[in-house]
């Protein structure tokens, strides 16, 4: 029988990138980290990460974000 891993760690902020808010989800699932980074408002997903540890996994998601982010026109 295969064991269930449960996620540890779980941790949600949100963060201001330009003029875009940024939710940063983590969670530890086994002996890797995950991270999910998606824009608040509609809530879609920007970047998702893994990494050995939380500060590996939340730089690589981070850095996919901002680079999206940063090709993103506003229209005022």
């Amino acid at each position: 029988m295969t064991q269930a891993i449960k996620p540890e760690n779980y941790n949600s902020r949100i963060e201001q990138v330009g003029e875009w808010k940024i939710r940063v989800t983590s969670y530890k699932l086994g002996d890797k980290y995950h991270v999910t980074v998606d824009n608040v408002d509609p809530g879609a997903a920007l970047a998702r990460s893994e990494g050995a540890t939380i500060e590996e996994a939340e730089s690589k998601a981070l850095d996919k974000a901002r680079a999206m982010v940063s090709k993103t026109r506003v229209f005022a």
